[in-house]
């Protein structure tokens, strides 16, 4: 495990680097990530490289013993080749150029971006393949959809096409183009959405997006086979920077060693709980993408600020207690951003670790701490990693089709996913997020939110997990559609009724009307968004609507399927309610739980061989107490703690875990 910063050379002056990294060595920062903005430093005029700058920079930082992971620089090409090769930047749906001011201002299909991108990774590579400061590299930064609209992207898109379907006949049939005389008879007629209307062929509109990833990753490979090339023994890496995201990351991170994340908590008060919620969503899908654990490249070091007002700044104890979780989730290595707050700039306001004062201050010395405890539990925590239990599933293709076509007010694909995810880290279930594609066998729970887009591979794999004891969940809106994104000719939920035991015999898409439903033992939920009125065929019901023309017919059916269970949710109810049914389910299957977990307090798990060590995690700015069951050694005070386990506002706890850990439960204390 290693701490790092971000850290810009080219921002400051000579006589402080060496000041710098003397300060970090002694602060016990490792590593600095550099030049993912510096092309225009790096290559000031076309074929003129300057790499004597960024050479001295490194054996600086070399000679104190600081290793070095180099951005490439392509996200922000520089004023000589946007002045010369226009095709660099993208046009919008009215075929605007977006002229630079802001970094990424380019087209990921414009040969001219490519040449030259391509060009100066190479000479990248080739000069510091053998730097033994440089261990590896950050292709661009930050990718996202573009949704370029120039001539390029046209042809390419038309070529993707023809790849893809072979005949127009069938692309013709697969759309569905018959309806409102939308037939192509050319390959010519096929435009990227031009004009940026709505009223589009959700088929057309979902291709345009996988259409758009392709050519983020084609971009993306022409300089990955480069630094391959040239750097064997380097990693290869980029920095995801948001979710919900329109770019597949499944497919951007497939051929990386490893994902990173740029992750910076919200750190305004009324948010301080939900967002610490909405970050384990996050780094829990981060961790997915490759199924393994993850860098964090950027994150938190002050009150961000740039083209919108300054947050909040962190509290005592946030960015520690923050960067805690990122590790308790599968975080291998952190690097804040940034060391220090850049005096120049559109980020002026994103605040470093060290101010525009040059003096260190609070936040440095929780910093400081920080890097102490991460390099003294390395030994320890390297080699571990995080196993769920249950799964919830996620796809980018989903969260496409879904915003394509709204399905009702206030339903929002991803904002259910937190939703559910939430109650599930409550719940103090262990939990992954994955791909809908991905291997599913060892899950005993598994929640799939509105499987919108449903092929056969998928309701297969799903029954079969179900045939080998697997409670699987499912909600509103699934199997609707198929990969193409046309509406299957059968009673939802499609090729998972038969598992379910129930098909939807009508729905209501109430959207903010706000619905009753009651529950076997009486207890009653408000709901919303949704209503499927459901038809039981040998599921039995859980939950009964109160109201509206379909009182008394079922909300929520469990039908045993094979070996496990299959529960279906026609509705979006509230948090409590999944509090309910997710710790059924959970118990059911025989999952691990820690139970009565205090409101804004996260537990994690990382293993490595037999040892097995518990995350305890206070993301709230009050004093929460846990109880364990039983007495455990904590890592990072070297003592034993509990039963009683009291967290100051945003403190942290690690324990290691017995061979008994699985009857561990936690119970809040009043």
């Amino acid at each position: 495990m290693k701490m790092g910063v971000d850290y810009y050379p080219e921002h400051w002056d000579r006589s402080m680097w060496e000041q710098d990294a003397n300060l970090m060595r002694e602060t016990g920062v490792s590593l600095i990530r550099v030049a993912e903005f510096a092309w225009s430093r790096l290559e000031p005029e076309e074929g003129r490289y300057e790499f004597g700058w960024l050479d001295d920079a490194i054996d600086v930082f070399y000679k104190y013993g600081i290793q070095v992971v180099i951005g490439t620089p392509s996200c922000t090409p520089p004023n000589w080749l946007v002045d010369r090769f226009p095709d660099v930047l993208p046009r919008d749906a009215m075929l605007n150029p977006r002229y630079p001011g802001i970094r990424g201002h380019r087209c990921y299909n414009s040969p001219s971006m490519r040449f030259f991108s391509t060009k100066i990774v190479e000479k990248l590579a080739s000069h510091y393949a053998i730097h033994p400061a440089v261990i590896g590299w950050q292709i661009d930064n930050e990718f996202s959809l573009n949704e370029c609209h120039c001539e390029n992207c046209n042809n390419r898109f038309r070529d993707w096409l023809s790849k893809k379907y072979g005949t127009l006949e069938a692309l013709n049939q697969d759309w569905g183009t018959v309806v409102w005389s939308g037939e192509y008879s050319s390959w010519e007629q096929i435009t990227t959405p031009f004009g940026g209307t709505k009223f589009r062929n959700p088929s057309f509109l979902l291709d345009w997006k996988r259409f758009e990833t392709d050519s983020v990753v084609e971009f993306q490979q022409s300089q990955l086979s480069i630094l391959r090339k040239y750097c064997p023994d380097h990693f290869v890496t980029h920095n995801i920077w948001s979710y919900p995201m329109s770019l597949d990351y499944y497919k951007l991170c497939e051929d990386l060693d490893f994902a990173s994340l740029d992750y910076y908590p919200g750190t305004s008060p009324e948010k301080s709980v939900s967002g610490g919620y909405n970050g384990a969503l996050t780094l829990d899908l981060t961790r997915g993408i490759k199924r393994q654990n993850f860098w964090i490249m950027e994150t938190i070091s002050g009150p961000p600020g740039c083209w919108f007002p300054m947050w909040r700044t962190p509290q005592p104890g946030f960015i520690r207690a923050f960067a805690w979780q990122c590790i308790a989730r599968g975080a291998d290595t952190l690097v804040h951003f940034r060391w220090r707050s850049a005096p120049f700039g559109a980020e002026q306001f994103w605040h470093g670790l060290i101010d525009h004062s040059n003096v260190p201050g609070r936040r440095f010395e929780e910093y400081r701490m920080l890097c102490d405890e991460v390099n003294r539990l390395s030994p320890v925590l390297a080699g571990s990693e995080v196993l769920g239990e249950a799964a919830v599933l996620h796809s980018h293709d989903l969260y496409n089709a879904l915003e394509i076509q709204p399905q009702a007010e206030g339903m929002d694909y991803f904002d259910n996913l937190k939703l559910y995810h939430r109650a599930l880290t409550k719940s103090g279930i262990l939990t992954d997020v994955v791909n809908t594609t991905d291997d599913l066998d060892k899950y005993r729970l598994i929640v799939a939110p509105s499987l919108y887009l449903m092929d056969e591979k998928l309701a297969d794999q799903l029954k079969n997990c179900v045939n080998n004891g697997a409670t699987l969940i499912l909600t509103n809106r699934t199997g609707v559609k198929n990969m193409s994104n046309v509406c299957w000719i059968q009673a939802l939920p499609g090729l998972l009724a038969e598992a379910a035991g129930v098909t939807v015999g009508e729905y209501d898409p109430v959207g903010n009307d706000v619905h009753t439903i009651r529950m076997l033992d009486g207890k009653t939920y408000s709901c919303s968004q949704w209503c499927d009125i459901l038809e039981p065929a040998g599921a039995e019901t859980v939950a009964w609507y109160e109201d509206d023309f379909y009182a008394g017919k079922s909300a929520v059916t469990v039908h045993s399927y094979g070996k496990g269970k299959v529960y279906y949710m026609g509705i979006v109810a509230e948090e409590s309610f999944y509090l309910n049914l997710f710790g059924k389910a959970a118990e059911e299957a025989g999952l691990t739980r820690f139970t009565g977990l205090p409101e804004g307090v996260q537990i994690s798990i990382r293993r490595k061989g037999n040892s097995k060590y518990l995350f305890l995690l206070n993301l709230t700015q009050k004093q929460q107490t846990v109880e364990l069951k039983g007495t455990y050694r904590s890592l990072l005070h070297e003592m034993s703690v509990g039963p009683d386990v009291i967290l100051d506002p945003y403190a942290v706890e690690i324990v290691e875990l017995d061979e008994q850990f699985g009857e561990i439960s936690i119970a809040a204390t009043v």
